[in-house]
């Protein structure tokens, strides 16, 4: 029998000590990135929801501006109209 000559691929089973620790490398750090990335979204929720309630509290002294600036607004026009009125009233 002849020997044939083959030029293809030939698959090695063997699995060496070195492709296992790299195998292992590669985990530990694929499990590390997530955990990192895990510790920074929540510390990024933990900004966020300070923001939010910055917000809010915000939100909330703007509408107490806006509600006394239209009361200040009332009184003037109220004065205003005194003033105006007394001023009219007044014999010359």
């Amino acid at each position: 029998m002849a020997e044939e000559k083959t030029n293809g691929w030939k698959l090695n089973r063997q699995i060496d000590l070195s492709f296992v620790v790299q195998l292992m490398f590669l985990a530990s750090l694929i499990i590390g990135s997530w955990v990192n990335l895990q510790r920074q979204l929540d510390s990024l929720q933990k900004d966020v929801n300070l923001l939010i309630d910055g917000q809010k509290k915000f939100e909330q002294r703007i509408e107490d501006l806006s509600a006394k600036s239209i009361a200040y607004e009332y009184r003037m026009k109220a004065v205003e109209k005194q003033v105006n009125g007394a001023n009219v009233k007044r014999p010359e």
